[in-house]
């Protein structure tokens, strides 16, 4: 497949599993304020592995993680039928701590502003 079809998939799944995650009924991903950051889509688009962050940081990241791992079988479902995919990727969730540190520069960004 095409690399430029690989980065279309790659931006539909994370659109949809952005809209997804709401639905999930499992309390240690439902109860956090998720963020999918990246999704990296396999050369023959089998294996999609997905990024997530928490606002809560690393570890509930990696709660949340465990949540999503045991919903993979309804998302990998919803997920082919909304982007009507023959063969949906297999999920691979990976906690990922981005939010975390992007908020950490932006707060040393604002302390050497007023330090001026």
């Amino acid at each position: 497949m095409p690399s430029y079809h690989i980065n279309r998939h790659s931006e539909d799944i994370k659109r949809e599993l952005t809209a997804l995650l709401r639905d999930v009924k499992d309390p240690r991903a439902q109860e956090k304020m998720l963020t999918v950051v990246r999704v990296h889509l396999s050369g023959d688009g089998a294996v999609a592995k997905i990024y997530v962050s928490a606002m809560e940081g690393l570890e509930a990241a990696r709660e949340a993680v465990q949540g999503l791992k045991s919903a993979a079988g309804f998302l990998r479902g919803e997920l082919g039928r909304r982007l009507e995919l023959r063969h949906a990727p297999e999920l691979r969730f990976i906690a990922d701590n981005s939010i975390e540190t992007g908020t950490e520069i932006i707060k040393k960004i604002a302390s050497l502003e007023n330090q001026d």
